[in-house]
């Protein structure tokens, strides 16, 4: 049983409606009561509450996190984070805390590292697990973590069958995978693109180019190294 006892009122109300959300069993009480004895994991606001069970702190801006860490205590697991990342124009990224499946998300390639952040923000132990598919958007966001341990998995076999009523879910199945698997640690992929993959981003900007123009490989080396957006390019190839 979760318990929650705080008198942060904000608090409260939040990891309340938190728990409802998922549908998670759950009894409150006051900070200087006597906990029930079914209680298996208990979440303050930081109040010294006498608790032989693991204690879980939350704050306001961060609710999600410290429910998902009481859950990982109460099916009896560690709350290590560990997020998967399928790379791509929009990477798939799966969030894993004691090993269950937390969080996932599938975002433009510009927020995938802020995601990420977000994810193992004031987490040392945590470890994020990138494929080795699409070379420059993964060394994109590798470049773009700070402080986080990264390591390069082989993604081959990683997406699984989709069968009807599936599809779209594909990458971020694949990072949920990828994140099971150990990798090599690196410290970031410094990658000169081919001129295969220059191409797929000329012909990409002349796709989306109103005058059906593509832009230049030195602007498509740029966007391949994630210097500029590839609409950032179309701007400056019509300035030019």
């Amino acid at each position: 049983m979760i318990v929650v006892a705080t008198a942060d009122f904000e608090v409260y109300h939040e990891v309340v409606e938190e728990l409802r959300d998922r549908d998670v069993a759950f009894t409150t009480v006051e900070p200087d009561d006597a906990l029930p004895e079914t209680t298996d994991v208990l979440i303050t606001a930081g109040e010294d509450v006498d608790a032989d069970v693991p204690v879980v702190v939350a704050d306001a801006e961060h609710v999600r996190r410290a429910v998902e860490e009481a859950l990982v205590y109460l099916r009896g697991g560690e709350g290590r984070t560990i997020v998967g990342v399928d790379p791509g124009t929009r990477p798939g990224i799966a969030v894993l805390r004691g090993g269950t499946i937390v969080g996932a998300f599938q975002v433009p390639i510009e927020r995938a590292a802020e995601v990420v952040t977000e994810e193992v923000a004031g987490d040392e132990d945590a470890v994020v697990r990138i494929g080795d598919g699409a070379r420059l958007e993964g060394a994109r966001i590798v470049d773009d973590l700070d402080d986080v341990r990264v390591e390069l998995v082989d993604e081959t076999g990683t997406t699984p069958f989709l069968g009807p009523g599936a599809r779209g879910m594909g990458d971020v199945l694949a990072a949920a995978n990828i994140a099971l698997m150990a990798g090599e640690e690196i410290e970031g992929r410094n990658i000169e693109p081919t001129q295969g993959e220059l191409q797929v981003i000329k012909s990409r900007s002349r796709e989306a180019s109103e005058e059906n123009r593509a832009i230049t490989e030195a602007l498509a080396r740029k966007v391949a190294r994630g210097e500029l957006t590839l609409d950032e390019a179309l701007e400056r190839h019509r300035e030019e």
